[in-house]
């Protein structure tokens, strides 16, 4: 006669038996996680503009022109100490009106149009670049392809960052960020600081 076994209780469960988790609760937090994703790609989209051509991404960063030749920095990069607060978001390149404005590196332009008072033209580089020059009369439209040394239009006569005078002023993004144009612009790089030599 085989023993008798006493009985489980209702609810008790062994180690390889999988728990039941309520229906209604991965619910909740499944369509949270996808109206959280949804939200940030929608604004990313608004503020970066569109991608570039899938060949472009992942690419690595190549050096940049200058937008306006020659090259004088007449106002240089101060980079704000907090996301808004006050700063030089670029540099001011002399220029005169109606001088041509050329695109710092092939890329998508994503932007070209009013902004206030002066007319912008934004391009998306390769790795994560983006530049921005203003102001500018603009002979290309959103969604152009550019090469390098592409003319992007010529500067206007709207008053810009050297008012009285007329300059360009040229800014770069990595990545969302702004950074000194100069650190990316072809024969400069990063300024880094070296040790004194002994003796």
């Amino acid at each position: 006669m085989s023993p008798v076994r006493p009985p489980r209780a209702p609810d008790a469960r062994t180690a390889s038996e999988p728990r039941e988790v309520p229906v209604s609760a991965l619910t909740r937090v499944s369509v949270r996680c996808v109206a959280l994703v949804g939200v940030a790609a929608l604004l990313a989209g608004f503020i970066l503009g569109p991608l570039p051509a899938r060949a472009d991404v992942g690419a690595p960063a190549t050096p940049l022109l200058s937008p306006i030749a020659p090259f004088r920095a007449v106002n240089l990069f101060d980079r704000p100490d907090t996301p808004w607060g006050p700063g030089h978001r670029g540099i001011d390149l002399e220029a005169s009106v109606g001088q041509a404005v050329l695109s710092p590196a092939d890329g998508v332009v994503t932007f070209a149009g009013m902004v206030v008072d002066r007319g912008v033209v934004t391009v998306r580089h390769a790795g994560g670049l983006v530049s921005s020059v203003e102001p500018i009369l603009s002979s290309v439209a959103q969604g152009d392809a550019v090469g390098v040394g592409d003319p992007l239009g010529t500067v206007s006569d709207e008053r810009g960052h050297c008012a009285p005078a007329t300059c360009l002023h040229w800014g770069v993004r990595r990545n969302g960020e702004y950074i000194n144009p100069l650190d990316v612009l072809d024969g400069f790089g990063p300024v880094r600081l070296l040790p004194l030599a002994r003796g």
